[in-house]
């Protein structure tokens, strides 16, 4: 494969497949997984930046961090490199052993190692309490959208008070007119990237069913449902979010 700066190419829809296979975040997304992600998702680099400057601002000591559905570690590098070690614990969870794997082989570095706690299993079946934060990004449009509430709601139950929730998706619009519009501009946002129509059309084709985009209109009333006080959108970029919520 090919080189992007120091990222493995994503080239996993550079060819035809007959049929598609559904996505997954096999070992194989994991290698070109951070070409991928800064390539598919606008802001992605900015939105981690950020959201790390927020938990340093938020974090209480004493309490926890918990990253659900974590990835290869990207927000909790960036902590690392903004707070002291020893300055924070944080439990980082995520389904994909693969994913888990290259988190731990990038954390082995880091002075901070033992202070996050790498747990493989389902976000939904996570015991958390005490957190002063809880970060979701891109992971809750993987959940099926009947057990999104009852995610939510433990997620809330498990802040302190005046904790933060701060997750980032993919959205959709109810507005036929706005919804194409975005998926336009999205797709061009690919184009520029390097992908080709194929390779969009075929991750469209394995995204399907898998990846369940809802509205903010959605987002907002299962907040509410689920008790946050303080809901808002800090970033935007067509049908890509990024929320801060207080409990």
């Amino acid at each position: 494969m090919g080189k992007r700066g120091q990222m493995t190419e994503d080239r996993i829809y550079h060819t035809p497949q007959h049929p598609v296979p559904p996505f997954e975040f096999n070992a194989a997304v994991v290698n070109v997984f951070e070409d991928m992600i800064h390539r598919s998702v606008p802001m992605y680099a900015e939105i981690i930046r950020q959201q790390a400057r927020m938990i340093q601002l938020g974090y209480h000591p004493g309490t926890r961090i918990y990253d659900l559905g974590c990835s290869t570690g990207n927000l909790a590098l960036a902590l690392c490199a903004g707070m002291p070690a020893g300055s924070f614990e944080m439990v980082a969870v995520d389904s994909s052993k693969p994913m888990l794997d290259a988190f731990a082989r990038r954390l082995a570095g880091w002075p901070h190692r033992r202070q996050i706690v790498l747990r493989h299993g389902d976000i939904r079946n996570v015991e958390m309490a005490n957190a002063s934060v809880v970060a979701v990004n891109f992971t809750l449009q993987f959940i099926p959208p009947t057990d999104r509430d009852q995610l939510v709601q433990q997620i809330h139950d498990a802040l302190v008070p005046g904790g933060m929730l701060l997750f980032s998706e993919k959205t959709t619009h109810a507005d036929p007119r706005f919804a194409d519009l975005q998926t336009d501009f999205y797709y061009r946002f690919k184009r520029e990237n390097g992908y080709s129509d194929l390779e969009i059309s075929q991750k469209r084709e394995a995204l399907e069913n898998v990846l369940i985009p809802e509205t903010l209109h959605d987002h907002h009333a299962r907040l509410n449902r689920c008790g946050f006080t303080a809901v808002d959108v800090w970033l935007k970029w067509f049908n890509f979010c990024a929320w801060i919520c207080i409990k």
